[in-house]
């Protein structure tokens, strides 16, 4: 296969039964480039209709898929391994293409994703229960993991791929059969995924795809046969899938927004730091759930790292991702930078210093183009906006702190809990602050604490609805359902009907 088999129509469909299909919906909506401004193709809005169909496929495809031996079902997950490894710049161009970050990035993206593959090839060690022999006279006692059915991921744009791999790949390992929903913004990554699946040799109706909006999304929370949802995206759509999804009795699994803090100590290294947030920052235009959008400087060493930082980010090389020398690419939508650099403006009024102003950036040969440049606010103050909210873009806002405590107290009194990290040479510090914080995923002196494949991603307070991490033993977990089973043969039963509560004797 090759980049360009996606884009052999005009259009973006679905992928239901193995196949690509236009779907029953009349409604579509253009995908654009976001570095050039213009249309690259129109997306099929899918209906409940589609969601329908997709389900009734993969209800059919379950029980033989369930059934099949755990280690074929690993080895079917290889070959999809390997033809991601073999086609991963032809993906990242895809995510570039439609998401607009720098081609390196999107190289990293694919790869992340790649582990959670890995990791799923292993499927057969992660489902092995417990047993015990003897549990009672004559009766032995054992646990199973078994696979819940048809299940639905609801992917966010700023990750096309390697969001969707933290589900599907265990889910499918697992022996359930999935429905993605990925984002309208950027939908080509999904099915250039479902069509190497196929490839691999993964039984229609394993996987299917269906494109569109809130419609297919409520479709899917309220379907019968749908027996568990995993969503990525903001804290009020991740409210709103958790609180439908369990009103209809449904396993869900619903990661919400950031505020992710970093704190610099004044013993940090400060090139290393501002190294950090400008990564951090800036990377991905900002538009990570993991970026940091908040520096906490302590003590004096706020005035030792905001000249540095308003330096960098004035430098920032801004351009086209596919073009190697970019370091930032431009905004997803024209929406979206709107929505951005409206944040902008309420910052100064509510008062914070803007130090560098990303507003009113051109690029030369895309003037069109949804591009923004890095912005870097200075005085921010925990009661502002411009603080509280997921601006989700290429917006760092600096907090001054007296001390360590009060650097802590700040980041455990915000709503979000997603990401956090603290530069700091002092062992004590990083231990206290590993152990005092209110977050899910904690770095010292690592600035995006992305969890490798085999611990699991998710958050705290407002960034996480539900029970369970996404990936890692804890994705095992939430796409499969534990059984005990006890058992004794009538050769070793006592005659007679017992009424007391079983016990061990």
């Amino acid at each position: 296969m090759q980049a360009g088999d996606y884009n052999d129509r005009a259009d973006v469909e679905h992928f239901i039964n193995g196949a690509r299909t236009r779907g029953t919906g009349q409604r579509s909506q253009v995908v654009y480039n976001p570095a050039t401004g213009e249309e690259a193709r129109r997306l099929l809005m899918g209906e409940a209709a589609d969601v329908d169909a997709a389900v009734l496929s993969a209800k059919k495809a379950f029980p033989a898929w369930s059934n099949t031996p755990p280690i074929r079902r690993a080895r079917v997950m290889l070959r999809f391994l390997e033809l991601m490894n073999k086609h991963r710049n032809e993906l990242a161009a895809i995510i570039t293409a439609e998401h607009g970050k720098v081609f390196s990035d999107a190289q990293g993206e694919v790869a992340r994703g790649i582990d959670v593959i890995e990791f799923a090839c292993g499927i057969p060690q992660l489902l092995k229960g417990d047993y015990t022999e003897q549990v009672s006279t004559g009766m032995d006692n054992w646990t199973v993991r078994q696979a819940l059915g048809v299940v639905a991921g609801i992917t966010p744009f700023n990750f096309p791929c390697m969001v969707p791999c933290w589900m599907f790949p265990v889910a499918i390992a697992a022996g359930n059969t999935f429905i993605l929903k990925p984002s309208e913004r950027d939908p080509s990554a999904s099915l250039y995924m479902a069509m190497l699946l196929k490839e691999a040799g993964l039984p229609d109706g394993v996987f299917n795809v269906v494109q569109g909006d809130k419609a297919v999304v409520d479709a899917l929370l309220v379907h019968p046969d749908v027996k568990a949802v995993s969503f990525v995206g903001s804290t009020p759509i991740a409210r709103y899938i958790y609180e439908t999804g369990a009103h209809y009795g449904k396993r869900v699994q619903a990661l919400g927004g950031a505020k992710n803090h970093m704190v610099v100590m004044p013993d940090a290294d400060i090139d290393q730091a501002v190294d950090a947030l400008i990564g951090a920052g800036y990377g991905s235009a900002g538009e990570r759930c993991m970026a940091i959008s908040v520096a906490v400087l302590v003590g004096d060493v706020a005035d030792k790292i905001v000249p540095k930082l308003a330096e960098r980010t004035r430098s920032l090389v801004i351009g086209n991702g596919m073009d190697s020398a970019s370091e930032m690419g431009p905004i997803v939508t024209r929406q979206a930078r709107e929505r951005i650099e409206g944040y902008i403006e309420v910052g100064l009024r509510e008062g914070a210093e803007l130090v560098v102003d990303g507003r009113g950036v051109v690029v030369e040969g895309y003037e069109n183009g949804f591009f923004t440049g890095g912005t870097l606010f200075d005085h921010v103050t925990p009661s502002m906006q411009i603080y509280k909210d997921e601006i989700f873009g290429p917006v760092l806002s600096c907090v001054r702190v007296k001390d360590f405590s009060e650097a802590v107290n700040l980041i455990n009194e915000h709503e979000f809990g997603n990401g956090v990290a603290c530069y700091t040479r002092d062992g004590n510090v990083a231990r206290e602050f590993g152990r005092r914080i209110e977050v899910g995923m904690v770095g010292i002196n690592v600035p995006i604490p992305v969890p490798m494949a085999w611990h699991g991603f998710g958050g705290w307070k407002s960034s996480l609805f539900g029970d369970m991490h996404a990936y890692g033993e804890e994705g095992v977990r939430f796409y499969t359902k534990q059984k005990s089973i006890m058992q004794r043969w009538p050769e070793s039963t006592e005659k007679g009907a017992e009424f007391a509560m079983p016990t061990s004797k």
